[in-house]
């Protein structure tokens, strides 16, 4: 078993279960270290959320694994180590503790009772692996791979392992990310301000959540949730009073007073009005300026760089792949987690498949043992 994140630790409990001696190699100093930032400002572990709508969010290939470990399972799962949960008002789920070190205490602790064995600063090299001992190498008779995409390299991510494999792969691509805004210094005095209550558009998708003002341009849930139809080209426009019609606000915005203060009237905050002011000069009156609150264009100059992305696109296709998640090219070698080729938004989805296909891949691992 090769990585040591929530996808290769539910192969490895799987194939432990099932009687197998199970041995997990990573190449950081200790596990699950994306994991455990993640948890850091809450665990989102799921979307409590009907099956069809969860399955929505996923390429069909992984459809069969998530039927059998959705929502209901992490919650059930995470319960399972002591861990008890909670549902937001999004439902999204989260422990009670919110953190993920419990959690992961706990797991640790079921596998080493169930045998498991974890050996850290082990690199795979494609034919064995790179330890403090020096060079190693373990003859198997099945491998699961778990190494994750290409974001995040400090916490293990980096994505090495492409070099490795002679598999179809598609090219990794940052996913729930940041995007870069050119800010003039105005902007400023409102790095790091949300923005609150607006509706963001991005082609055909609409989200009402919040994001975040920052430096290097905009980021935070909103941003995430309409990443992939930003960095495929669709153009960001806001709604930022979606609860008031143009009429409305119209006539708010025809009293005498300044534009800063009527903005203020409708209930803006001083970030929102700044991005007004920033992205709408000059600024129009009257209707115009009215039909510009509820599409405010935001121009960006494309995403963050990969490395500072929650989560990647791209990685080994589906193709490459048989059901049980075993590399056609390579009979005995099964692949997990980001590892493939399929995005999910944040929101507890990216968690709910690494684990789910953790499982699976697992299980196919026990038929495969020979």
């Amino acid at each position: 078993m090769i990585g040591a994140g929530p996808a290769g630790l539910m192969a490895a409990e799987e194939m432990a279960r099932g009687g197998m001696r199970v041995l997990v190699a990573d190449q950081k100093p200790s596990v699950a270290r994306k994991f455990l930032m993640a948890g850091k400002s809450g665990l989102n572990l799921t979307k409590n959320e009907p099956q069809e709508d969860f399955l929505a969010r996923f390429p069909a290939f992984l459809h069969p694994m998530l039927r059998e470990f959705g929502p209901q399972q992490v919650m059930d799962w995470t319960r399972g180590l002591g861990q008890e949960v909670f549902t937001g008002s999004s439902g999204r789920v989260f422990p009670v503790v919110m953190k993920g070190s419990p959690l992961l205490r706990a797991w640790l602790a079921r596998l080493d009772g169930m045998g498991v064995a974890i050996r850290t600063r082990w690199r795979w090299t494609g034919d064995g692996f790179d330890t403090p001992e020096g060079p190693q190498r373990i003859d198997a008779g099945v491998r699961v791979l778990a190494m994750g995409g290409a974001s995040w390299s400090r916490l293990g991510s980096d994505g090495a392992w492409a070099g490795h494999l002679d598999v179809p792969l598609a090219p990794f691509q940052p996913a729930n990310m940041g995007f870069v805004v050119q800010w003039s210094s105005h902007m400023s005095r409102h790095f790091g301000q949300p923005i609150k209550g607006a509706v963001l558009s991005a082609g055909q998708q609409r989200e009402r959540a919040e994001f975040v003002i920052s430096a290097r341009g905009v980021e935070g849930g909103g941003i995430y949730a309409v990443s992939r139809a930003l960095r495929e080209g669709a153009p960001l426009m806001l709604d930022l009073l979606p609860d008031r019609d143009e009429g409305w606000i119209a006539d708010r915005l025809a009293r005498r007073d300044s534009i800063a203060n009527r903005l203020r009237k409708l209930g803006l905050s001083s970030a929102a009005i700044a991005l007004v002011q920033e992205v709408g000069r000059p600024l129009p009156d009257g209707p115009a300026l009215a039909r510009l609150l509820k599409a405010l264009p935001v121009p960006l100059a494309g995403p963050r760089p990969l490395d500072e992305a929650i989560s990647t696109a791209g990685g080994i296709r589906a193709e490459a792949l048989t059901r049980d998640l075993e590399l056609r090219s390579m009979p005995g070698t099964f692949a997990c987690g980001e590892m493939l080729d399929w995005e999910a938004p944040t929101g507890g989805y990216l968690l709910t498949g690494c684990m789910a296909t953790g499982r699976w891949a697992g299980r196919a691992a026990l038929k495969g043992r020979g």
